[in-house]
């Protein structure tokens, strides 16, 4: 089976594959003071709490945002798992897309993974909105190339900024409001109206936009924890995929193997 680690700023996400269907998925907090033996101990503990042990691995690919878990990471997969990882944005590691930005070194590798599993499941063009620590829509091309996208501030980033900066404020979870009026009757009920329908907003205006830019008949495609509640609300996105990112990571990798 395959390994897949998805390394955010937020959570890291471990996977087992066994040819294209998730058989495993856990989450870790991501902690770039986490050594490879530590990181042993929890996926090691998750994995027999199913059934699973580590010579189960038969390959794995990394995507990282984080630089500093990218060699715990890699120890991990060489010492406890016994196979050498791929990395995604190492030199010799094919996305089998192009990259048509600037600098494509300096685009996340979740970005990336995300930009390949869209074009290899649904095609191109469209538009992938991960809702994460950061909210990003990312732009594939008709034919598959990765064009750039628009980073925003995650919600629970603003959520934190604005209970933090205003005294009177409470910190409030992310939840839909109670009917799809936007004026709040209480303080509560206008932080909570004020986050989710700024957001909706937000990504109902980058999205006419960048359909305007590209092709207005651009799919539209959420991925990240918070994506069902806003798909929910608003008819801008078009289908939801939880596992996109995972689903992008077992792509690359077959990619390489089948060129290696």
């Amino acid at each position: 089976m395959l390994l897949t680690i998805d390394a955010g700023n937020t959570n890291t996400v471990f996977a087992l594959i066994d040819g294209d269907t998730i058989v495993e998925q856990w989450r870790l907090s991501t902690n770039d003071q986490r050594t490879a033996d530590e990181y042993l101990v929890s996926i090691s503990h998750l994995m027999s709490l199913h059934g699973r042990k580590p010579s189960d691995v038969t390959g794995a690919i990394i995507a990282s945002v984080v630089p500093q878990v990218v060699w715990p990471l890699t120890q991990l997969c060489q010492k406890y798992f016994a196979t050498r990882p791929l990395i995604v944005g190492a030199p010799d590691v094919k996305l089998g897309v192009e990259v048509h930005v600037k600098n494509p070194a300096e685009v996340g590798a979740d970005r990336l993974v995300n930009a390949v599993a869209a074009d290899a499941l649904y095609g191109g063009p469209a538009i992938v909105v991960d809702f994460g620590t950061a909210t990003t829509f990312d732009i594939v091309g008709d034919k598959g190339a990765y064009l750039g996208g628009v980073i925003c501030p995650g919600i629970n980033l603003s959520l934190s900024a604005l209970h933090q900066a205003a005294a009177k404020l409470p910190r409030i979870a992310v939840t839909p409001p109670a009917t799809n009026l936007v004026t709040g009757k209480s303080t509560l009920e206008a932080m909570q109206s004020g986050v989710f329908w700024g957001y909706v907003g937000m990504i109902e205006g980058l999205v006419v936009r960048l359909k305007a830019e590209h092709s207005p008949t651009m799919k539209v495609l959420a991925t990240g924890g918070l994506a069902t509640i806003f798909s929910n609300r608003t008819d801008s996105i078009d289908v939801v995929v939880g596992d996109l990112t995972l689903q992008g990571l077992r792509l690359i990798y077959e990619r390489n193997v089948a060129s290696a």
